[in-house]
């Protein structure tokens, strides 16, 4: 997907022109990680899709066309990158991770400063918890981190308070750090030492294009990455409430593993780690009980690749706009409501073929009037 190209002390990216597409596709209005992947599906490349979205968001019915994200701006964006010292990959990259690819909601492009090979390791653990985290609980993070390392693990968190501080700073080269905004925003603060100790060492990476903005809605789109890298997820302190939680919620529907480290009944912040115990979770105590219940990356593998080219199997129609009539999005707008329904249902009350189906969930997503939900669902939010 990349060539460097050594001329002096710094080495230059040079981008395909699929990147180029990828990158304009995924930043296209209205153009989300779910609907790229339909896009993909239906076109069966980034620059097929680009020629044909604005005209399928006004078939969904918007009355203006979305507007695409142009090549010039793709460039920009790029060569901000490149100010930055940060580079970009996308999902047909050698070094995307597999684990993540596997997601249903994977992300298409990831900016990144540091070791981008660490992406590829497939004994990856997901370490989160409580930015109030008390002083038991940040010193047994630090430990889990190191016993972990010490078995070759890579281990992934947020860069946050707390317990993500902790396990980061235990060894920089063998950590991964997600962060919610842009490549270029450090947050916390205080983390800035961290954030370039990881980049010299380790990898930090981003999915909002560079120059964004830590939001409170971007942290649990970052949580769903942190889950996507790891073969499992531990939680240490977790208040009912927590992000961490949500992390957790993640990747169970990602089908990881799901450990967390019990904690005093009346302390708020072990409530949330308390419940998901409850529930199913394994208990942690020591490194062994989270090596032991870990599956191992070779019995998955041909998993992941069966879903990986399920995922991009072209569900193609021959000329799906001639195809489609206004009727057949009538009768699928009128089974569509505000809460999810599943596509499935939609296939067998309208006796629609699944193309058909897929293509006109994929003309209202790129309206701006229906979204895809996890389970093969999809739900309207605007009902104009």
């Amino acid at each position: 997907m990349l060539k460097e190209l050594f001329g002096g002390k710094k080495a230059q990216i040079v981008y395909t022109n699929e990147t180029i597409d990828i990158l304009r596709l995924i930043r296209s209005e209205n153009v989300g990680p779910r609907t790229f992947t339909g896009l993909i599906k239906l076109f069966g490349t980034a620059r097929a899709a680009i020629d044909n979205i604005e005209d399928f968001s006004v078939r969904g019915g918007r009355t203006k066309p979305i507007k695409v994200f142009s090549e010039n701006d793709a460039k920009k964006e790029l060569s901000r990158l490149e100010q930055n010292g940060a580079g970009l990959i996308t999902y047909k990259s050698p070094e995307y991770s597999k684990l993540l690819l596997e997601i249903p909601d994977f992300p298409p492009v990831l900016s990144y400063k540091g070791n981008i090979n660490l992406l590829t390791n497939r004994k990856s653990i997901a370490i989160v918890g409580a930015r109030n985290a008390s002083a038991n609980s940040r010193a047994f993070a630090a430990k889990i981190a190191k016993e972990l390392i010490e078995q070759n693990y890579i281990v992934i968190s947020g860069l946050a308070r707390g317990v993500d501080t902790e396990v980061h700073q235990v060894n920089t080269a063998q950590t991964i750090a997600v962060i919610a905004g842009g490549i270029d925003h450090i947050y916390p603060p205080e983390n800035a030492n961290l954030y370039k100790q990881i980049i010299e060492n380790g990898l930090v990476i981003a999915e909002l294009p560079v120059g964004s903005k830590p939001l409170g809605q971007h942290f649990p789109q970052r949580n769903r990455l942190i889950s996507g890298l790891s073969l499992g997820a531990i939680i240490i302190e977790a208040s009912l409430k927590s992000g961490s939680l949500i992390t957790a919620r993640t990747a169970l529907e990602q089908n990881r593993e799901v450990f967390a480290v019990p904690g005093f009944p009346l302390d708020p912040r072990c409530q949330g780690t308390n419940k998901l115990i409850k529930e199913g979770a394994h208990v942690v105590e020591s490194v062994d009980d989270v090596i032991s219940n870990l599956p191992r990356y070779e019995t998955i593998a041909q998993a992941f690749d069966d879903s990986a080219s399920n995922s991009f199997r072209v569900l193609r129609l021959n000329n799906p706009q001639d195809q489609i009539t206004n009727f057949m999005r009538k009768q699928v707008l009128e089974l569509l409501s505000a809460s999810p329904i599943d596509i499935d249902f939609l296939i067998k009350e309208t006796n629609l073929s699944v193309q058909i189906i897929y293509t006109i969930i994929l003309e209202l997503e790129l309206a701006g009037k229906a979204i895809k939900a996890p389970g093969n669902k999809v739900y309207l939010i605007d009902f104009s």
